[in-house]
């Protein structure tokens, strides 16, 4: 009798087609909140996105799912490329490993614009906090893109939060080039 598909028993490359290594958890959710917005199914189409824990273990999981014969994509923000070139080689876009300027956070907030992140902020009933944010010294005066930034980054989970949110924010002709690309890249791997 062989082992349903699916099991843990059966070999990896029947039960994905493509695997998407994530550095965090957000990105994670971002591409996962991307898909279901045009109506995929991670799972019946067989794709896993991974959060690797951060750019220094690429090589780590790349190693692991390579020999087994499944299709890799990835995001990694652009600062961290020369770890993922280390692991990869040069044509990253190529491999389906696509970067983020700076981070996906930044081509989230420039793809709807700071009023437009402001708005999802105060429908969440975060505005007051941000506003706080923006009074402090560091950072009077900066970009309020950057301060966007900052404060997603800041304050337990709401990266993550915000990261479903924005995307769900999102006109469909304006998702961020490596979000698209990467969910494409992922759909279109061996099936």
């Amino acid at each position: 009798m062989s082992p349903e598909p699916g099991s843990p028993s059966t070999p990896l490359t029947e039960r994905l087609r493509s695997v998407v290594l994530v550095e965090g958890t957000s990105d994670q959710v971002a591409v996962e909140t991307l898909a279901e917005l045009r109506g995929v199914s991670l799972v019946n189409e067989r794709v896993e996105i991974v959060p690797i824990g951060g750019a220094q273990a690429i090589g780590r999981f790349v190693a692991h799912f390579d020999p087994q014969g499944v299709a890799l994509a990835g995001l990694y923000d652009v600062a961290e490329e020369p770890e993922f070139r280390r692991a990869l080689g040069e044509d990253l876009e190529a491999l389906g490993f696509f970067a983020c300027e700076p981070d996906l956070e930044g081509e989230l907030i420039r793809a709807l614009g700071a009023e437009a992140v402001e708005a999802v902020a105060d429908a969440n009933g975060d505005l007051g906090a941000f506003r706080t944010l923006q009074k402090q010294p560091a950072w009077r005066g900066e970009p309020v893109e950057e301060q966007l930034r900052r404060f997603m980054g800041s304050g337990g989970s709401r990266k993550i939060l915000y990261a479903r949110l924005l995307v769900e924010a999102l006109d469909s002709a304006a998702v961020p080039r490596p979000l698209q690309l990467v969910l494409e890249r992922a759909l279109s791997g061996p099936g």
